[in-house]
């Protein structure tokens, strides 16, 4: 009988190492010793008994190693099927779902000139935030407006369109905190429309041959956004993932190193829930509203982005109306600095009160003064509810009216105070005609809306713009 010795049997494993594969295939030595054992004549009868073994014991090794290798190839075949489904991009499942996902975050415009705009990412911030609308770079001021319980869509929808159309939003990302993530949802489409009819405004305006495309009070000067840029590398904005730049075709370049490009800002909004997950005044009264909870959100949020805005505004969207920059107070202030503005004046014997009250609707400064103050904000907000019996009696504007004048609080912040107060449309004979109302606001950069006649200003400001037939091809409401 012929047997390998495990001399051979070692020689031959070692050998075969990274072929293991090969010898389940092709067991050699096994079938050959037991084909000489079967046939060879010059065997005695003796030695046909431990053949027959041998025989017996190597069929049932055939028979393991042939399930085996089923098994392997079976394997083999599964995997290599999944991998390849994996591939495969679906196309055709769920065709409303894609529909609705490309319509929101996958948004093209051709308006005449090849204004394209893409969203590749829903997310703001962090996988926080919806991403509205993704600026074409990256911004050094920044404007947060916090839009109220009360706050109407129309409110919202004026607010973004006059700051389209101050050319703010050219130099400017825009943040909106809502109250609740419904309330985020309810706003969304109108702050997605008002997108859409800015960049349609850009194209209809760059193809107009009107010798007069600039309204003296509510017109939209687009050279403010359309702009000769130099082939460059420009930073991205930090707002969404990265996507391709806007890019106005159909003009001529200046030299072969020029183009033209649509440079504008971002705008983007978070529900305070995000920024404020434990409602952090909650503990410290019974209800609290979104003008002493936004306090709690401004740390959150301008903590993560301290590098990279220079400006901050803060600003109350149902009551302010911009008709131009109003951070052009502060861009050569120092960062620290805190601008504010006068509400009016006060006069009491009562210490307690602060002599003069400032606006809380309106603030402005360097990124570091306004998250200074956001923390003081809070801090003093803690202090008013925890004096006051009623947990609902904190007012803000008597909080930050009290720390502007208190020179222990405004230590890591330098408040430039003015007598200047933001002027309010509370006149409707101020804005019938385009004469009175050049005169009366021609000379701000922003104004407001009283309680009083809210409603009504909106409608005769949104009548001064309708009454452009260029602006009003673009707007859903003209």
């Amino acid at each position: 009988m012929d047997f390998i010795s495990a001399r051979e049997m070692k020689t031959t494993s070692s050998e075969s190492k990274g072929m293991g594969l090969l010898l389940v295939f092709f067991p050699h030595h096994n079938s050959r010793n037991t084909s000489i054992a079967v046939h060879n004549p010059s065997s005695s009868s003796s030695s046909s008994s431990p053949a027959t073994i041998r025989r017996c014991r190597s069929s049932g090794l055939l028979l393991s190693k042939a399930r085996s290798i089923i098994s392997i190839c079976a394997l083999l075949f599964l995997t290599l099927f999944l991998f390849t489904l994996s591939t495969f991009e679906p196309s055709t499942a769920y065709p409303a779902v894609a529909s609705q996902t490309h319509r929101r975050l996958l948004l093209r415009r051709d308006v005449g000139d090849k204004i394209c705009h893409t969203n590749v990412s829903r997310f703001a911030l962090q996988g926080m935030g919806t991403l509205y609308l993704r600026g074409t770079r990256a911004m050094h001021d920044l404007i947060i407006a916090h839009v109220g319980s009360e706050s109407t869509e129309d409110d919202v929808r004026l607010f973004l369109r006059l700051m389209h159309r101050s050319g703010v939003t050219s130099r400017c990302d825009v943040v909106f905190f809502f109250t609740s993530a419904s309330s985020a949802s309810s706003f969304g489409g109108v702050i997605e429309e008002e997108n859409d009819s800015f960049l349609r405004l850009v194209g209809v305006r760059r193809n107009s041959n009107s010798t007069n495309p600039v309204d003296s009070v509510w017109g939209f000067d687009v050279t403010r956004f359309v702009k000769n840029h130099k082939k460059k590398e420009t930073a991205e904005p930090i707002w969404g993932k990265k996507s391709g730049v806007h890019r106005v075709g159909n003009e001529p370049a200046l030299n072969k190193s020029d183009t033209i490009v649509l440079s504008h800002g971002s705008v983007v909004g978070f529900d305070v829930g995000e920024l404020d997950p434990e409602n952090t005044l909650s503990g410290f009264m019974d209800h609290v509203p979104m003008s002493l909870r936004r306090w709690a959100c401004y740390p959150m949020l301008l903590g993560r982005i301290r590098h990279n805005f220079k400006h901050v505004m803060l600003v109350n969207a149902e009551t302010s109306l911009f008709l131009g920059d109003p951070l052009t107070r502060v861009r050569n202030r120092s960062p620290d600095s805190v601008f504010v503005f006068s509400k009016q004046s006060m006069k009491n014997s009562d210490r307690t009160q602060p002599n003069s009250v400032v606006n809380p609707a309106i603030l402005m400064g360097g990124a570091k003064g306004i998250r200074e103050l956001s923390n003081a904000m809070l801090t003093g907000i803690v202090r008013a509810a925890m004096q006051h019996k009623k947990k609902n009696s904190v007012s803000e504007t008597v909080v930050l009216s009290q720390l502007v004048e208190n020179v222990h609080m405004t230590k890591s912040f330098r408040v430039v105070t003015t007598n200047e107060s933001v002027p309010e449309a509370s006149s409707l004979a101020e804005l019938r005609t385009r004469n009175s109302a050049a005169s009366s606001v021609k000379g701000h950069d922003i104004i407001q809306r009283s309680n009083d006649n809210h409603a009504d200003v909106s409608t005769v400001i949104r009548r001064h713009i309708c009454s452009s037939e260029l602006d009003s091809s673009v707007y859903m409401d003209c």
